[in-house]
């Protein structure tokens, strides 16, 4: 079955810790909210120690046009884009030997933070020794659940094209879609959650020949998509003159609660499993509330969503680029054995649930 070769990612420069991201908020909003002591709180509440960010605090207090931010989107999404991809294939903890960029048979690149005709991965290829047949895959609009729903088309790929190394880029630049002047909920929460990130998976066929530096590897099983009827307004972006404005229901932890439970175990019983045999549980790391319905929802024990609640504390929630950082991370510290399954799983706009089913093997 088509397997993770390698992945690689890119932080953006400003590094910005939760106190100070609050103390800015605060002092932007407080004439607009007259309980602003009690709303700031939901940045504490978060558990997010620290995140990037492309731009430092001080030009988010700025005024910026749609155009003005949607262009810096294309041009950081590039730059970061091409650093994910190069560390993505030099990445000597998976790789014994690099994967050239001319070995490249397809690019789904995975955003919904930002606009680009061509697409990033089209200019990308401009500063980068791609192939100039490979196939391009732009995927925009899955929000959070993208990063998983890039593995599962990506893992589709390779089945029917077995000898195919294929790259997953997600590239999420949350914070330029901010607006400092939008006074609702929802963009005060979305601000104390959201950031910058950017990773880049490589993805390869059956018969794909590679230098890996570790044994075992996760390798595809099966992938489910499923949408909820008539839950537009749970999540996605409202767009207007001035840019992209969060749409974030607060009922968002109480549909995982409702909801994920019956989604999953339809999943793992289509493949003859039960979440008693799932060793590895690598989900998008939606906020602190997310987390705790996930284990509410799915029996889970704490030490499951472990390493998701250290992403978020150390990255924040970066839309669809998050669950592969969690990959990421159980994958370099060598935390699967063979045959051990792995279930992915993230939730997006839709409202959506996208979940991949992984096994060890040599």
């Amino acid at each position: 079955m088509p397997k993770v070769i390698s992945i690689g990612i890119c932080n953006p420069p400003n590094k910005v810790n939760q106190m100070k991201t609050t103390a800015f908020i605060k002092d932007l909003f407080y004439e607009h909210f007259p309980d602003i002591d009690r709303l700031i709180k939901v940045f504490a509440n978060s558990e997010i120690e620290e995140r990037y960010f492309s731009e430092s605090l001080e030009w988010y207090g700025k005024e910026h046009s749609f155009e003005d931010k949607n262009n810096t989107y294309i041009e950081k999404a590039i730059t970061y884009g091409t650093e994910a991809i190069h560390t993505c294939l030099r990445n000597q903890q998976m790789l014994a030997e690099k994967i050239n960029p001319e070995e490249i048979d397809a690019i789904f690149f995975i955003s919904s933070s930002g606009i680009s005709t061509p697409s990033i991965e089209a200019r990308i290829m401009n500063k980068m020794e791609f192939q100039p047949h490979i196939k391009r895959i732009p995927i925009w609009g899955l929000g959070c659940a993208g990063g998983a729903s890039g593995l599962a088309r990506a893992f589709d790929y390779c089945k029917a094209y077995p000898k195919a190394k294929v790259l997953v880029l997600a590239v999420e630049l949350c914070s330029l879609t901010f607006q400092k002047n939008d006074f609702t909920k929802s963009n005060l929460i979305g601000t104390s959650l959201f950031a910058d990130g950017t990773a880049c998976v490589c993805i390869g066929g059956d018969e794909v020949e590679y230098h890996a530096a570790t044994p075992i590897c996760p390798t595809f099983v099966s992938s489910q998509s499923t949408l909820m009827a008539d839950s537009e307004d749970v999540m996605g972006w409202d767009i207007k003159n001035s840019g992209l404005h969060v749409i974030f229901s607060k009922d968002i932890p109480s549909i995982v609660k409702s909801w994920l439970k019956g989604n999953v175990e339809e999943f793992l019983h289509a493949n003859q499993l039960t979440m008693n045999d799932i060793k590895h549980f690598i989900a998008h790391p939606g906020g602190k509330k997310v987390l705790d319905a996930y284990e509410a929802s799915l029996d889970l024990p704490s030490s499951m969503t472990g390493i998701a609640r250290e992403v978020l504390r150390r990255q924040g929630n970066m839309s669809s680029v998050t669950v592969l950082y969690v990959l990421k991370e159980f994958i370099e510290n060598q935390l699967g054995k063979e045959g051990d399954y792995g279930l992915v799983t993230a939730l997006g706009p839709g409202f959506s649930s996208e979940l991949v089913l992984l096994q060890w093997r040599k």
